[in-house]
């Protein structure tokens, strides 16, 4: 059993940075040894999981929200020696399709033309449930957080997303304690795609975050936290 310290990796998702996990990590209100990767430079989920399995030594505790719980399988997929437990949240494992391009590559388009002020107003509002659309500390973190990212930088990342690999057949083969997390408002990863990602990975726990969207580690930060220390206690990673 860990009783000191163990370290968490936390992966941000598309256009995301640290500030999409403080309120998360002040509710979870542990001593970490905490690794949050910065992947504005990449277009690769390779390439950005190859980074975060550089910043830490050992194994950890990987959470990936969006974007970066697909990070966090190919981490997975490239060292699962590494990887003490996985959080798979807000997030999908489907391959690129048809349809999904051309909303993509509007939103490229829409940065550089007009700016990521324009992005953010338009990609933010429907990946937050509506009862937390009006808490101003809130939308204001997270409007300020997509504004630090550049249409460069979002473009890198819809390219990292377009050529995703496909990591249908990884999870049936995972053997690290798993959970899979999503707001019941999530719009983008239906609570429906999580717990059929949850069915294919082998002792995995499911979670289903009430009145949360697509930001819900968040959105509801006291509640996620509490199940993710939880789990970890259930999985002996955690001392009480």
């Amino acid at each position: 059993m860990t009783t000191t310290q163990p370290t968490l990796v936390c992966i941000p998702g598309l256009l995301c940075d640290h500030a999409s996990w403080e309120p998360l990590l002040d509710a979870l209100d542990r001593d970490w040894n905490l690794v949050i990767p910065a992947q504005d430079a990449f277009d690769s989920l390779i390439e950005m999981a190859n980074h975060a399995l550089g910043l830490f030594d050992g194994q950890a505790i990987v959470l990936g929200h969006s974007m970066g719980a697909r990070v966090a399988l190919e981490l997975y997929r490239l060292a699962p020696e590494r990887v003490a437990a996985l959080g798979l949240f807000d997030t999908g494992v489907s391959p690129t399709t048809d349809a999904e391009l051309p909303k993509r590559q509007a939103r490229v388009q829409l940065a550089y033309d007009e700016g990521m002020e324009a992005l953010c107003q338009d990609w933010l509002p429907p990946m937050i449930a509506p009862i937390h659309q009006a808490n101003q500390t809130l939308m204001m973190m997270l409007h300020d957080m997509v504004l630090r990212r550049t249409p460069e930088s979002h473009a890198r990342q819809i390219h990292a997303l377009i050529h995703r690999p496909d990591p249908s057949e990884l999870l049936p083969h995972i053997q690290c304690p798993t959970l899979v997390l999503v707001g019941r408002e999530d719009r983008w990863s239906p609570v429906e795609q999580h717990a059929a990602i949850a069915a294919q990975i082998p002792g995995s726990r499911l979670a289903v975050i009430e009145q949360a969207g697509h930001f819900a580690p968040a959105e509801q930060p006291h509640r996620c936290a509490d199940i993710i220390l939880n789990w970890l206690r259930d999985a002996e990673l955690l001392s009480n």
